[in-house]
């Protein structure tokens, strides 16, 4: 026997080794490879439909709200008839969760569209004083991107619409629906289905075929989440990679959900929780839905302010310090009616006017008497009047 067929030390010649008597599990084929059998069955099963791109970014903002996990169709008339119902957009704002959910009640999930709305307003409210974002269509796209990352209740969705659409970039928006196909279909791993991020997608995908795409993903997500067991979801994942039918959960069973990672421990996390803290009382909710102060608190004067003071808690002047600025209650004071006061009498008629007495004739005037001729002047007279003055 050969030393290549030799069986190992301890290991009889009739037994083989274990992974050669095991059939190896079907092979994933590469990434590249599965993203274009998808785009081929996505364009068998579904037609592309164009996106609206000559909307204001504020508004691009406001229907990729709305488009998340729910249809093209669907969207566009929710957000058409919440616009339509409303004064403008700061009543909009205003409005609670609960109305603007009735308003939006053909959509997948209103009450999460209509929070994600109302955060986007105030943010931009906030920021801005009045609700227009065309200013970031100025600068760069990576200064719209950043324009887009401050504002509160973006999701990374409405993020890569916004950018594909309005800004003129190439990203692929995944919502829920986009994310369970994906990972169906073995594209994804179980990590990136988790955790709802995925690297280079963008880079399998052209970005002139781009919107295309990301139009026909949307259109099968959405049928993942709602039939999940129909017949164009298991034909396009049957085309796209036979070998991922293990991933596809048995009849009447329903997608598993996403599984996030928990938060970073340490300092890191820490950090992380701070920062969300931070941004949670940065975007307080406004309007009806603010909490009202309680009366009479106010936070604690920082350390060190007022008057010094003593162990027992006087101060150490003997002055008494100033006293504390307390909110008082908006209590309205009681309006006071004056009664009506009674009707003036009425003027009298003002009296006739009294007839004037006739003027007395005049006298006839008597004739004037006739000037004196002027005197000629006398010389002695007034060369003496001259000799009187003082010399100057």
């Amino acid at each position: 026997m050969s030393a290549a067929k030799r069986p190992a030390k301890g290991q009889s010649a009739g037994k083989q080794p274990a992974a050669e008597t095991k059939s190896a599990g079907p092979k994933m084929p590469p990434r590249p490879q599965l993203m274009t059998r998808l785009h081929k069955a996505l364009k068998a099963a579904y037609k592309p439909q164009p996106t609206n791109t000559s909307r204001p970014l504020l508004e691009q903002v406001l229907y990729a709200c709305c488009l998340e996990n729910a249809p093209a169709d669907v969207a566009e008339k929710a957000l058409a008839r919440l616009v339509g119902t409303a004064f403008d957009l700061n009543e909009v704002r205003v409005t609670t969760v609960a109305e603007l959910s009735e308003s939006l009640q053909d959509l997948p999930d209103p009450a999460r569209a209509a929070l994600a709305l109302r955060r986007v307003l105030q943010s931009v409210f906030e920021s801005t004083y009045n609700f227009s974002l065309e200013h970031a269509k100025k600068h760069s796209l990576a200064h719209g991107i950043k324009t887009l990352e401050h504002l509160h209740g973006v999701s990374p969705f409405v993020m890569a619409h916004v950018v594909s659409t309005a800004l003129g970039g190439h990203l692929i928006p995944l919502d829920q629906g986009a994310l369970a196909g994906l990972f169906l279909t073995g594209i994804i791993s179980q990590q990136e289905y988790d955790s709802g991020k995925v690297t280079g997608l963008e880079r399998l995908v052209p970005k002139k075929a781009g919107q295309e795409f990301a139009s026909l993903l949307h259109q099968f997500g959405v049928d993942c989440l709602a039939n999940l067991h129909g017949a164009t979801v298991k034909k396009v994942l049957q085309s796209v990679n036979p070998a991922a039918k293990d991933r596809f959960p048995k009849r009447g069973e329903p997608l598993p959900a996403p599984n996030p990672p928990p938060a970073p421990a340490g300092k890191e996390g820490q950090r992380a929780a701070e920062a969300a803290r931070q941004a949670a009382e940065e975007h307080r909710p406004a309007g009806p839905q603010a909490a009202a102060r309680p009366a009479g608190k106010t936070p604690l004067p920082p350390a060190g302010s007022g008057p010094k003071r003593t162990a027992d808690g006087k101060t150490a002047s003997g002055k008494p310090g100033p006293k504390p600025f307390v909110v008082k209650p908006n209590i309205g004071k009681p309006i006071t009616i004056k009664p009506p006061s009674p009707p003036a009498p009425p003027a009298k008629a003002p009296a006739p006017p009294a007839a004037k007495k006739p003027l007395p004739a005049k006298k006839p005037e008597k004739p004037a008497k006739a000037a004196r001729p002027a005197a000629k002047p006398n010389g002695k007279r007034h060369s003496a009047q001259l000799a009187k003055k003082k010399p100057r």
